[in-house]
């Protein structure tokens, strides 16, 4: 884990991090091998004054249940569109650091590099756990693209100013797609390729949709 900054900053501060954090992501393959992949998710209170982030990590490809880490705490950040890393990201690292099993690729419901500045929450967060990270978001944020064909595996481009930043892929046949791009140290067409493979019969990534859970358990105040 490499601490980047500080979290409690200005939302003129927080835009600057953005800016000055960009050029440093890697948009190539750095792995080899993959064998466990974690998925993080976010939950609010009813009055968005508190969350509950949970990060579960699952084997790949056989997508098995090893590990996971549940947190509640203060929202440290208000909403503002395009700085959810400065609202979500320090939860998440505290969930982080109670994982026994660090994973090799993690998934965000988020952006990657599909955001106005680039750094969205998945690649935010990749370079703060210096890990191969995914973006995986259920509803359009920005960019320019075409609805892709109804079967599952079928995609199309989004771009920004003519450059291709993520897809809008279907997940599964006849249901919404998600908005997938890379966060960092991962290309665009293998990012595509993991998220379809973790799809286990369902619409969003196994190792996302078990956070999901956690999170909404955790935030029910579930055990």
């Amino acid at each position: 884990m490499k601490p980047l900054h500080p979290w409690k900053v200005s939302i003129e501060e927080a835009i600057r991090i953005q800016k000055h954090l960009r050029p440093h992501l890697i948009l190539k393959n750095t792995f080899l091998e993959l064998r466990t992949i974690g998925g993080a998710d976010v939950a609010y209170s009813k009055d968005e004054t508190t969350l509950s982030g949970a990060i579960a990590i699952l084997s790949f490809p056989e997508l098995r249940p090893l590990d996971f880490a549940l947190i509640r705490g203060n929202s440290p950040f208000p909403y503002v569109p395009g700085l959810f890393a400065f609202r979500e990201g320090p939860i998440l690292i505290r969930a982080f650091r109670k994982l026994r099993i660090k994973p090799d690729l993690m998934i965000f419901d988020g952006q990657g590099i599909a955001h106005p500045r680039g750094l969205g929450l998945a690649s935010h967060m990749g370079l703060w756990f210096d890990l191969p990270s995914i973006g995986c978001g259920k509803t359009y944020f920005i960019g320019h693209f075409f609805s892709p064909g109804l079967s599952k595996g079928n995609f199309e481009w989004i771009e920004m100013e003519g450059n291709k930043v993520g897809a809008v892929l279907r997940t599964k046949d006849n249901v919404r797609p998600l908005f997938i791009s890379p966060g960092h140290r991962i290309d665009l067409m293998t990012s595509i390729q993991i998220i379809l493979k973790t799809c286990k019969g369902y619409r969003i990534p196994e190792p996302l949709r078990r956070a999901h859970h956690l999170s909404r358990e955790k935030q029910r105040g579930q055990p």
